[in-house]
């Protein structure tokens, strides 16, 4: 993982729960792979962030955007595998004293493996109430990454195992960006947009098929990014969500929000709210 700050600097006045990632299974035994740095982190992670006041609790976040999603398929696709990734998941977890568990696998790529990730899901939770009740201690927290919608619509027909995830998991946080970006240079976009009147790529659209896929408001977070998508437009004087582009813009078409605000600062940009994806960009 990348960690620029301790997490003594995380003020949890703001947040309740904190993300410990990443974290990968062994491609071979599919058990958490916990390393040197990982050790000496996770530790003073969760201690620090549980004595804080507020006190936040502290998951363990396996998996994550650009990790190879076919170790996560073999993984789920044997009961011997998933045993042994989810007693391995419980160790990690009560080794370092943490409150739950989270799953970043990007993305399920049949529906076979979105139906076996409901088996995994419930053999899970299964096992973390079986080991609370052994022990004595408090349930851990199951959650998961999930695309932004409850079916893929941008490719093809497969669909989360919603009745799983209703029954299984605490809540999941879609992934509620990224619906514009590099990939398509010749013309910009609110790439987390609420809103969007001519397609179903938004936040609202995305919500709106969870619940309708029959998993409650209450386990539904929206995952929001922390940064920007950037292009070069093709006249300056034409701007806004779906202006003509010639290419990717600084940071080679992304950049932090730190580094977004110092330049539109450096650069005296112009900030404009746009009222219709529900979004704010800058030229």
């Amino acid at each position: 993982m990348s960690w620029t700050f301790p997490a003594t600097a995380i003020d949890t006045t703001y947040f309740t729960h904190v993300y410990y990632g990443f974290v990968l299974p062994d491609p071979t035994t599919y058990k958490i792979n916990i390393n040197q740095q990982d050790d000496e982190l996770l530790a003073n992670f969760t201690t620090t962030l549980q004595g804080k006041e507020p006190p936040a609790k502290a998951l363990l976040s396996i998996g994550g955007g650009g990790n190879n999603p076919a170790t996560f398929a073999q993984m789920a696709s044997s009961a011997e595998n998933r045993a042994a990734f989810i007693d391995s998941s419980i160790t990690a977890a009560r080794k370092y004293g943490l409150d739950g568990l989270d799953l970043d696998w990007e993305f399920p790529q049949s529906q076979e493996e979105m139906d076996n990730l409901g088996v995994l899901f419930e053999e899970w939770s299964a096992a973390l109430a079986k080991e609370a009740a052994a022990t004595s201690s408090r349930r851990l927290l199951l959650s998961a990454a999930v695309y932004f919608a409850a079916e893929f619509i941008l490719a093809d027909n497969r669909s989360y195992p919603a009745t799983s995830i209703r029954k299984n998991v605490d809540w999941v946080n879609a992934l509620c960006f990224d619906y514009h970006g590099t990939w398509d240079t010749s013309v910009t976009g609110a790439h987390a947009a609420l809103y969007d009147p001519m397609s179903n790529v938004s936040t609202s659209f995305g919500l709106r098929s969870w619940v309708s896929a029959g998993v409650p408001a209450g386990k539904v977070v929206i995952g929001l990014p922390l940064y920007g998508r950037t292009w070069q437009l093709r006249d300056p004087a034409e701007h806004g969500d779906g202006a003509p582009a010639v290419g990717v813009g600084p940071g080679g078409g992304l950049m932090q929000f730190k580094d977004l605000m110092d330049y539109n600062v450096e650069n005296n940009a112009t900030g404009v709210y746009d009222g219709i994806t529900v979004s704010t960009y800058s030229y």
